[in-house]
């Protein structure tokens, strides 16, 4: 047997015996509840401010949250899996994102708000960087199935709040706030359910140093690994602008409400069939990188219509963003695409996503502020333009057949 064959069989030899379908009922249970206390907040954000007394820049603060907060709680995930295992960390996750996103939807301060949704945010952060290497641990030959609909429910958890905010929202004076606490609701349901299947899992620590291993190497020193995370970021960077101004750009455009809503629905949705399409091409098509600059086109264009006539074809405007985040999907099937092992995908994760945040939450606060100071989106979204060619840029190199482990030299040595 070769030394990669032989590598391949044990790391499927060390994988948890837990059936595939209970697997992918596991993923879809948190990667649904990842995203809508980002995604809710869009479509009620003038009711919210009026309610809680929010300024402008308290809204700014507000939209950059997901990112400072992904940032800086997902670089402590994987040290925290080591404590309680991946399953156990997962577990404890959702119910910080149900605490988080319950409460808050009750409270009368902005002050408290403010931090109940850290506190919720936190929780998605370990989730963001732990599920792909529960996947990778997982998985074995459905890996490109498994990712698929991770991708696929993550943009499900995040399009459902852009359909269904204002509908709750128009319920009375405070059905903002069933709008907001719904999705603590879910994650509650999540919480309880994934609670029953780490107690069947048991501790299930995939980043443990394993015998024969070389010691850690910094994933700084990997460029396939530094130019994910620039990919990630500015992908992760537009996403979250779009959650957070994509409806009010439309709605200072002319367009109503739901209409706004709608547009931005339109954006998020469109990560659904993102999900499936693009996992499958990492895994197998040798021309990533051509499809890679293709989305980078349809932001471009998006982004454009929007500066030049954004009530003119608002839907194709938000058809070409939506087509454009494609990225998203993409960049997460190349954390485990790019790495061989999972203790080196829970540590690709832990470097990229934090990093890739912190790019990410700079964007919202900014276009918000640059919009302040304008007067207008002008400016705004000629900067939106000029990331999308960055993005291009660090995707290409990403989408080169490498691997991270590879390139720090921390693949397993031969027995």
């Amino acid at each position: 047997m070769s030394e990669t064959k032989k590598t391949r069989t044990q790391t499927a030899g060390r994988r948890s015996q837990l059936p595939f379908w209970l697997v992918g009922i596991a993923v879809v249970l948190v990667a649904v509840n990842l995203r809508p206390g980002a995604s809710s907040v869009g479509p009620v954000l003038a009711e919210l401010q009026a309610g809680l007394g929010l300024d402008a820049t308290a809204a700014g603060v507000l939209t950059a949250l997901p990112g400072l907060t992904f940032a800086a709680v997902g670089a402590l995930a994987v040290a925290l899996s080591r404590k309680a295992g991946i399953n156990g960390s997962i577990v404890l996750a959702l119910a910080v994102v149900a605490g988080g996103l319950l409460i808050r939807s009750l409270v009368d301060s902005a002050v408290l708000f403010l931090a109940l949704t850290v506190l919720a945010f936190a929780g998605m952060a370990v989730g963001n960087i732990l599920v792909p290497a529960f996947i990778k641990r997982h998985a074995g030959m459905h890996l490109p199935v498994l990712n698929s609909v991770y991708g696929t429910t993550l943009a499900l958890g995040a399009t459902l709040p852009l359909l269904f905010g204002g509908v709750l929202a128009g319920s009375g004076p405070a059905g903002w706030r069933l709008s907001l606490g719904f999705w603590g609701a879910a994650a509650l349901a999540a919480f309880v359910l994934w609670a029953l299947l780490a107690l069947r899992a048991g501790r299930d620590p995939v980043v443990a140093r394993e015998p024969g291993r070389p010691k850690r190497a910094r994933m700084w020193s990997s460029p396939t690994a530094v130019a994910l995370s620039i990919f990630f970021g500015v992908q992760s960077m537009n996403a979250y602008v779009q959650f957070g101004w994509m409806a009010q750009i439309y709605r200072d455009a002319g367009l109503d409400q739901g209409t706004a809503g709608l547009m931005a629905a339109i954006i998020a949705g469109l990560g659904i069939p993102g999900g499936l399409i693009m996992p499958a091409l990492v895994a197998r098509s040798p021309r990533l990188r051509f499809y890679i600059a293709g989305l980078g086109g349809f932001m471009l264009v998006g982004y454009s219509g929007l500066l030049l006539g954004p009530d003119t074809l608002p839907w194709l405007w938000a058809l070409c963003l939506g087509i454009g985040g494609f990225a998203f999907p993409t960049a997460l099937a190349l954390i485990t695409a790019r790495s061989r092992e999972p203790r080196t995908t829970a540590q690709l994760s832990g470097f990229i996503q934090p990093v890739g945040y912190l790019l990410a939450a700079l964007g919202p606060f900014a276009i918000g502020a640059l919009h302040d100071i304008s007067g207008s989106w002008t400016l705004p979204l000629a900067i939106l333009l000029a990331s999308s060619v960055v993005m291009v840029a660090a995707g290409i190199r990403a989408a080169a057949p490498r691997f991270v482990d590879d390139e720090l030299g921390t693949a397993p040595k031969p027995r």
